[in-house]
């Protein structure tokens, strides 16, 4: 079982994690590639966000099926709406050609992830979010994150999408629900 947490930054999926392993210690966390950029930036641009979609589907492609199940915080697919959402907002760096090959790169990987749990963004979100976030950014990435989960050509037949939302407890009964429903 492959499990992919997605979502902007600051959208809860570390939390979500946390409190699924803690529910079902048999799965293997895989922290969030974005952790391993470089500090130094001050801004990811297109570059930096599709080195992350690359790692991220190597990952999930040397993955051993009859290993323990997985939980990872991102997948390819939200590195892909990173580059989608630098294309929306036309900030410096986008590139409409990486986000082309990110997108073939992500429909390939996705065949390796048996759920993808999504944590949009709601109006009344309670997290909060620190001065240097980009919030722009931050809106258009979940934006571009939902849109991508319903396009068929990206997210194949074998993978499952759940959007979960609510509180820290509806979050986690919604992925357990999903969890017992593959056995």
């Amino acid at each position: 079982m492959r499990i992919v947490v997605s979502g902007t930054h600051a959208s809860g999926k570390t939390t979500l994690i946390d409190d699924v392993i803690a529910m079902h210690g048999e799965y293997e966390r895989w922290s969030d590639p974005f952790e391993v950029i470089d500090d130094a930036l001050d801004e990811p641009d297109a570059s930096t966000f599709f080195e992350q979609l690359i790692s991220s589907a190597r990952r999930l492609a040397a993955a051993d099926s009859t290993g323990p199940p997985i939980i990872a915080e991102r997948g390819p697919i939200d590195f892909l709406a990173y580059l989608a959402a630098l294309v929306e907002l036309r900030r410096g760096g986008r590139s409409s050609a990486l986000l082309d090959r990110g997108f073939e790169i992500a429909a390939t990987s996705m065949r390796n992830v048996d759920l993808v749990v999504v944590l949009p963004l709601e109006h009344h979100d309670t997290i909060r979010i620190g001065d240097d976030e980009d919030a722009e950014l931050r809106g258009a990435m979940n934006d571009a994150l939902l849109e991508l989960c319903d396009d068929p050509d990206l997210i194949g037949d074998g993978t499952t999408v759940i959007e979960v939302s609510g509180d820290r407890a509806a979050r986690l009964a919604a992925v357990d629900a999903a969890l017992a429903a593959f056995g």
